[in-house]
C-alpha cells in the first residue's frame, strides 16, 4: 500500500521532443524538479532514453523520485531503421518527416500513459500541442515548455501579427520588428520560412500557438536577468504566464564534478588528458572554441572556407567536427588539415563528440563561434564567453540578434539564409576573409573586445547567482512547485467534497 507521504507528493510527467536542442534541457528541468522533492516520470523512446538513462539512474540511487517510462517508436510502420528516433539521426528531410509521422501515431498510446499514470501536471514540449487537450481531460495543468530565448519567440510573435517582412521590396531588405523594445533589424531571408510564407509548415505551427495560450504557463530555460525586458513582454503584451528557471545545464551540473560529460557521453581518459594538456599550453582566454551543435551539417566548400580562415587567422582554436560533415571531398581535406594543425600545435580537431562545458571553463578559452542555439548560447553565456555568431536555421537568427543587438556579446559573421542543412546552396558560404575579420575582432585586444569581455563577464556571473538559493531562477521553480502543489490539493478538496454531495444524495 502507498505510504501518505508518496500519495501527497507532486507527481509531474515530462514529454520531450526528441532533438538535442529540446530533450537535453527539458530532461535537465525534469531531474531539477526531482532534486526538489517531485515524483518525476519521463515519458520517451527506447533509444532516445538511452542518451541520459544513466545519468536518471544515478539521481534515483541518489534518493530521488525519478523514472523513465518507455514508449515503442513505431520505425516499422514509417519506414525508419532501428533506433532512428531522434531528429539529429536524420539525413533527408524525407526521413525528418517520418519522424514527424512517428511522433503523430504515438499520440492515442501517450495519451493511455498519461491516464494510467494520473499525474497531477504534465510538462511538454511546444511541438505537442495536443496535450493540452489531454491535460484538460485529466483535469491537470500543462505546462508549455519553450526550448529556445524569450526574445526569439517574441519576435517570432510580432513578425506573425505584422508582417512586416511584406513591406520589403527584396528579400535582401531590411525591415523593422514592430513591438519590441529594442530597435531589431533583419532581411526576410533571415526569418523562417514559415514564417515568411504561408506554406503548409505555418499551418503547422499555428495549433503550437493556440496550445500555449491555452495552457496552464510556460517554463523558460533563460534567467531574469538576462532577458527581463522580453520576460515582461511575453507576460504583459502577449498575455502569457512563465516562470524563468534557467541555465538549468549549469544549475544540474554545478556540483558535479563529471560536468565534462554534459551530454552523457565520454572520452577516454587519454583522450581528455590529452585535450587538457592541449588547453593547459596555451595562455589565458587565446584559445576560440567552434562548435555548431547537433544538426547542423557543413557542406565540404564550408568546411574549406572555415579551416582556411581559421589558420589565417592565426588564433589557437578546438573545432568539433563530425564525422557525417566529412563527405567523398572532404575526407582526405579534414585529415590533411588536422595533421597540419597537429604540426603547428595552432589547432585542435575533436571529432563527433566534445566535452563542451569542460572546455567553455577552462582559463584558456576566450570565446567561442557558435550557431547560436539556445543551449549553446547559455552554456557560453555561463562561461563569460562572447561570441561569433554563425545562425544556420529556425531562430537560431533571432538569438544572433539578441546576442549581437541587445547584450552586444557578439560579433556576427554576415549569414543571411535561414535554411536547413539539406536546403543550403553555395549562395550561403561564409568566405573565410570574413571569419578572419570577426576572429580578430573576437579574440584581439581591441576596445570592442575588451568591452565585449565586460558584458559577457556581467552577465556570466548573474547566470551563476540567479540558481543558488534566494536567486531569482532558484525562487522561481520554487513558486512553480509550490503552486502545483496547491493546485494538487485543491483539486483534491474540490474531488472529496463531490464524493460527500453523491453520498447525501
Amino acid at each position: 500500500m502507498e505510504s501518505q507521504q508518496s500519495h501527497d507528493q507532486l507527481h509531474v510527467i515530462f514529454f520531450p521532443f526528441p532533438a538535442p536542442g529540446h530533450m537535453l534541457p527539458m530532461i535537465d528541468t525534469a531531474r531539477l524538479f526531482a532534486k526538489h522533492g517531485v515524483n518525476v516520470t519521463i515519458i520517451t523512446t527506447r533509444a532516445n532514453a538511452l542518451t541520459f538513462q544513466k545519468t536518471i539512474d544515478s539521481d534515483f540511487n541518489s534518493g530521488y523520485s525519478i523514472k523513465t517510462q518507455l514508449i515503442q517508436f513505431p520505425s516499422a510502420q514509417v519506414g525508419l531503421p532501428d533506433n532512428v528516433e531522434n531528429i539529429k539521426d536524420v539525413t533527408s528531410f524525407e526521413m525528418f518527416g517520418k519522424i514527424g509521422h512517428g511522433l503523430w501515431m504515438l499520440q492515442d498510446p501517450i495519451e493511455v500513459l498519461f491516464h494510467d499514470l494520473q499525474p497531477d501536471c504534465i510538462v511538454t514540449d511546444m511541438m505537442y500541442p495536443w496535450t493540452v487537450d489531454s491535460a484538460a481531460k485529466l483535469g491537470i495543468p500543462r505546462i508549455y515548455y519553450s526550448s529556445s530565448s524569450y526574445f526569439s519567440n517574441c519576435a517570432a510573435h510580432f513578425i506573425r501579427k505584422y508582417r512586416p517582412q511584406d513591406n520589403s521590396v527584396s528579400d535582401t531588405q531590411k525591415f523593422t520588428i514592430p513591438g519590441l523594445p529594442h530597435i531589431i533589424e533583419m532581411n526576410p531571408l533571415q526569418i523562417p520560412d514559415w514564417l515568411r510564407t504561408n506554406n503548409f509548415v505555418a499551418t503547422y505551427f499555428e495549433p503550437i500557438f493556440e496550445s500555449e495560450k491555452r495552457s496552464y504557463g510556460t517554463l523558460y530555460n533563460s534567467f531574469h536577468e538576462l532577458e527581463s525586458d522580453y520576460e515582461k513582454l511575453s507576460s504583459t503584451t502577449m498575455g502569457i504566464k512563465s516562470w524563468s528557471v534557467g541555465p538549468v545545464s549549469a544549475w544540474i551540473n554545478k556540483d558535479d564534478e563529471k560536468k565534462a560529460n554534459r551530454g552523457h557521453m565520454e572520452l577516454s581518459i587519454g583522450e581528455e588528458s590529452e585535450l587538457i594538456n592541449w588547453l593547459n599550453s596555451k595562455p589565458n582566454e587565446s584559445v576560440l572554441y567552434v562548435s555548431f551543435g547537433s544538426l547542423t551539417r557543413l557542406s565540404h566548400q564550408q568546411i574549406v572556407e572555415l579551416a582556411y580562415g581559421l589558420e589565417n587567422a592565426g588564433q589557437n582554436f578546438i573545432w568539433v567536427v563530425r564525422e557525417k560533415d566529412k563527405d567523398v571531398d572532404g575526407e582526405d581535406f579534414l585529415h590533411d588539415f588536422e595533421e597540419r594543425m597537429k604540426q603547428s600545435k595552432r589547432g585542435y580537431i575533436i571529432w563527433n563528440w566534445a566535452p563542451q562545458l569542460l572546455i567553455l571553463d577552462h582559463p584558456s578559452t576566450g570565446g567561442i563561434v557558435t550557431h547560436c542555439g539556445w543551449n549553446s548560447t547559455l552554456e557560453s553565456l555561463n562561461s563569460s564567453l562572447p561570441m561569433i555568431t554563425w545562425p544556420m536555421f529556425n531562430e537560431q537568427f533571432f538569438n544572433e540578434k539578441l546576442l549581437v543587438d541587445v547584450l552586444k556579446i557578439g560579433v556576427p559573421v554576415g549569414t543571411i539564409v535561414n535554411k536547413f542543412w539539406f536546403e543550403i546552396g553555395e549562395e550561403a558560404l561564409v568566405r573565410r576573409e570574413e571569419i578572419v575579420k570577426t576572429v580578430g575582432i573576437l579574440m584581439g585586444s581591441g576596445q570592442e573586445s575588451k568591452e565585449m569581455r565586460m558584458r559577457a563577464k556581467k552577465l556570466g556571473d548573474a547566470s551563476k547567482r540567479t540558481i543558488e538559493e534566494g536567486g531569482h531562477s532558484y525562487n522561481s521553480l520554487i513558486q512553480l512547485i509550490d503552486e502545483l502543489k496547491s493546485l494538487k490539493k485543491s483539486k483534491a478538496l474540490g474531488e472529496k467534497e463531490d464524493q460527500i454531495i453523491e453520498m447525501k444524495m
